[in-house]
């Protein structure tokens, strides 16, 4: 996604947490995935990866165990998982992830977000051929860990690329951190070998990755940002992912 989409996040991120409106998101992961696999973290990798999240999202205990028990009541709605394909404005194509119990009114408020900006629904199946599904791990940079031997031990497991980055922090100064690529279907192998490593993985997705990257001029990318903004901003929407560089 690149560095202006990591500062982008980093700011939208420290939003939602002011106002306390990321952690409904993750809650609905949670309790999907303590819905579909039991309670119990260390039985169910799945729910062990959604509570890793929304830790690394400083989410509190007290709304983990909520979100886990309320998948076990007997009245817990069913939450599902959809994804929207989406063109927007300049050019952008857009995965729409949402969690919902009402899928009615997810598509509605989607496509009416889409159309008052520029966008538009496209049929399902129409960016097959654009995005390649990856999982995704990120975990700090340190001096303990052998970079090149991580690498060569990781690709019997689904590894594909290994990249260092540095992401900005609230204090001004950037975090040195690693972030690796595999195929999706290796996501739990490459969770497992991390965690027999003993690296503390900071964060675990799987991600749509662009394969024809867009680039375009800082007016365009306000837009089109101003739009991801307010699409993130509905409920039901767990993220977007683009096709820009």
């Amino acid at each position: 996604m690149g560095r202006a989409f990591e500062y982008r996040k980093a700011a939208k991120l420290k939003r939602w947490g002011a106002m306390s409106r990321i952690f409904p998101k993750l809650g609905r992961v949670i309790t999907m995935a303590a819905k579909e696999g039991g309670p119990d973290p260390e039985l169910n990798p799945k729910l062990r990866t959604a509570i890793l999240n929304a830790k690394a999202q400083n989410m509190p205990k007290d709304n983990i165990a909520a979100a886990i028990k309320r998948a076990m009541g007997k009245d817990a709605a069913e939450i599902k998982e959809i994804a929207y394909e989406a063109k927007g404005p300049h050019g952008t194509l857009m995965y729409i992830e949402c969690a919902t119990d009402n899928g009615t009114r997810t598509v509605a408020n989607v496509r009416a977000i889409l159309v008052r900006n520029g966008g538009e629904m496209l049929t399902s199946g129409s960016l097959d051929f654009m995005f390649t599904r990856k999982a995704v791990f990120e975990f700090d940079k340190t001096d303990s860990i052998d970079l090149e031997e991580l690498e060569l031990e990781l690709i019997d497991f689904g590894l594909e690329e290994l990249e260092e980055d540095r992401l900005p922090q609230e204090n001004g100064e950037d975090k040195e951190i690693i972030r690796i690529y595999g195929e999706f279907t290796s996501f739990g192998e490459l969770n497992k070998a991390l965690e027999e490593r003993g690296i503390e993985i900071k964060k675990a997705s799987l991600q749509r990755i662009p394969n024809v990257p867009l680039e375009l001029a800082e007016e365009q990318m306000d837009e089109v940002s101003e739009l991801i903004d307010k699409l993130e901003d509905d409920e039901d929407v767990q993220v977007v992912y683009t096709n820009l560089a």
